[in-house]
């Protein structure tokens, strides 16, 4: 496995850039040698974020962590991204596809528990009305959800306005 590190607010110093290597380096024993892991490393603060990113063929593996110190932070996102192979690796790979190319042998032929299997419990179907990004948002609140679908009515397109940290709003369009 390669990384990628790179620091914003903080200095990568050789003890940081070791510990990454070697907490986020045990999840090596998943994905071939030529794997690259993206690892950004943050400060704001007293608080110290990492967030690693793993491209696999079509898929990305990600983890953020944030804590009170990075050390903590690159413990945590190693431990979510094994739980995250662990549990989804029959989702993530399909053995007769080329993308189980960045996988190990080893990981493909190991089962793990699958319990926590995705089920689709509930189907809401609700009349789409066209309307503007504001109104949309205003509308999320009213329902006190943290995401509302709605037609943009500048596009004509399917939107998606949703609640962001810090009681700001954030808007996902379609690429076209």
């Amino acid at each position: 496995m390669r990384f990628a590190i790179v620091g914003k607010n903080i200095d990568v110093t050789p003890g940081l850039k070791d510990a990454v290597e070697d907490k986020i380096g045990k999840l090596d024993k998943y994905f071939t040698e030529d794997t690259l892991a993206n690892i950004a490393l943050s400060v704001d603060k007293d608080k110290h974020k990492i967030e690693v990113t793993i491209p696999v063929k079509g898929r990305i593996i990600r983890a953020e962590q944030i804590s009170s110190d990075m050390y903590v932070s690159i413990d945590l996102a190693s431990e979510v991204i094994e739980r995250q192979l662990k549990k989804y690796r029959s989702k993530l790979v399909d053995k007769k596809q080329e993308e189980a190319s960045n996988f190990k042998k080893e990981f493909l032929d190991t089962n793990f528990e699958d319990d926590d299997e995705i089920k689709i419990e509930r189907i809401k179907k609700f009349d789409i009305k066209p309307m503007y990004a504001e109104d949309a948002a205003v509308q999320m609140e009213l329902l006190g959800h943290n995401f509302y679908v709605f037609i943009n009515a500048e596009t004509d397109q399917v939107n998606v306005v949703y609640k962001r940290k810090g009681n700001s709003y954030g808007l996902i369009e379609p690429e076209v």
